[in-house]
């Protein structure tokens, strides 16, 4: 009996499996039959990625059916990578829900907020980025926050993915196992929908669809189309914008016989925020190139890190004050021919009890104002907020921040 997408996301359970929903599959994988060894919290994805295809072919030559490594690339170098071959691997097609599918998910009068760091310190954050920019040391820096929140009463992971698939069909959804601590109460589980495929490789053809550069949706269609039209002529956007595809063209460009760049963006829409995005596409030059492999030579894009990388990198882990773990990092799927979908682990959460730790990032150029990348971050946690039934739950509010840059 064929499994519909919907099926397998009522039969998926947080804590045994991962889900996986976007573009054209919806992946269900189940217990662990092998797992890519990590041997240190600093190994290279480039070896990562010969491991993974080393269990791929064990996996092929055991004749087990499920001969696919699926799970999650941190972006903090003090996680570990998670990457299973699962006991059982079940596809279907694309999961396709529209917002009344939406289920409740907590209640909002029992939930505590608390912004990590607070407003003002992200603020001064930032302006210490800047500092960094004008003295030349870097280009652009992508900063985060975080946001924590305690609910009171265990959180349904599978109901947040219900959530985040109502909400924008377009992204791609995920759930996915994370290591948790020896005799923890609760899973941990990342769950997100993410609007940015980092890369895929089917064959010899290659796409990679970077993003940056955003504004917040408003609910009055003027206004949003106003705000669309704004953000596609803003020259800062749309130069933190060509850092990014600047940095996916030469990464992919000499792995490539062909590679496809626009010469400018286009307007990319989720529930919540428009975004600059281009679609890059190449033919590899190399067939035994997976897409793992793509992945190491691209993560971690100036999208959500900065340029130059090593200097914007060092720089987040002195400016931040909440460590990144997954966040940022990737999540998807490779199968045994080296074929796979990898996409950027942004509007995400882990989930674990009654516990929920999300966040997000704004890329500070050297036109950037603090009160804007505050509000951008703001902005951004609406997508797991909403999906956990809170709403605009932080005090501060995108346009509030406007006007409060305004006064």
């Amino acid at each position: 009996m064929t499994s519909s997408p919907h099926d397998l996301l009522d039969t998926y359970i947080p804590g045994e499996g991962s889900l996986l929903a976007g573009g054209q599959r919806t992946m269900l994988a189940r217990g662990i039959h092998a797992t890519v060894p990590i041997t240190a919290r600093r190994d290279q994805l480039t070896t990562i990625a010969e491991r993974a295809a080393r269990i791929l072919d064990e996996t092929v030559a055991d004749g087990h059916p499920a001969a696919v490594v699926l799970g999650a690339v941190p972006f903090d170098r003090r996680e570990r990578a998670r990457l299973v071959v699962p006991e059982t691997l079940d596809v279907a097609g694309p999961l396709l829900l529209w917002p009344h599918d939406a289920v409740a998910a907590l209640d909002r009068r029992a939930v505590r907020l608390r912004e990590v760091p607070e407003p003002e310190a992200y603020a001064s954050a930032v302006t210490a980025a800047l500092r960094r920019l004008h003295a030349g040391t870097l280009r652009k820096i992508v900063l985060a926050r975080g946001l924590e929140v305690e609910a009171g009463v265990p959180v349904d992971a599978r109901a947040v993915v219900r959530n985040l698939a109502a909400a924008d069909p377009r992204a791609f959804t995920f759930a996915v196992d994370l290591p948790t601590t020896e005799g923890a109460a609760a899973p941990r589980t990342l769950v997100g929908a993410s609007p940015e495929l980092l890369v895929r490789r089917m064959g010899l053809e290659v796409v990679a669809h970077p993003m940056a550069g955003s504004i917040a949706r408003h609910p009055d269609p003027t206004e949003d189309a106003r705000r669309a039209a704004e953000l596609l002529r803003s020259v800062k956007d749309r130069d933190e914008h060509a850092v990014v595809v600047a940095a996916v063209g030469a990464a992919l460009g000499p792995l490539c016989s062909v590679l496809d760049v626009p010469a400018g963006p286009e307007l990319h829409r989720t529930a919540t925020m428009w975004h600059l995005a281009t679609r890059v596409r190449g033919r590899l030059v190399d067939p035994s190139l997976s897409s793992l492999a793509l992945l190491a030579s691209l993560h971690p894009t100036p999208a959500v890190c900065g340029t130059p990388r090593d200097a914007a990198r060092d720089a987040i882990l002195h400016l931040e004050a909440l460590p990144r773990g997954f966040y940022s990092g990737a999540v998807g799927w490779q199968d045994a021919s080296g074929d796979g979908e990898w996409t950027v682990t942004i509007r995400c959460g882990e989930v674990q009890g009654d516990s929920v730790r999300m966040w997000a990032g704004a890329g500070v150029v050297a036109a950037s104002r603090p009160q804007d990348e505050l509000a951008e971050t703001t902005a951004k946690c609406q997508t797991m907020l909403e999906a956990l039934g809170l709403g605009a739950a932080v005090a501060l509010s995108a346009d509030d921040a406007r006007e409060g840059q305004a006064a």
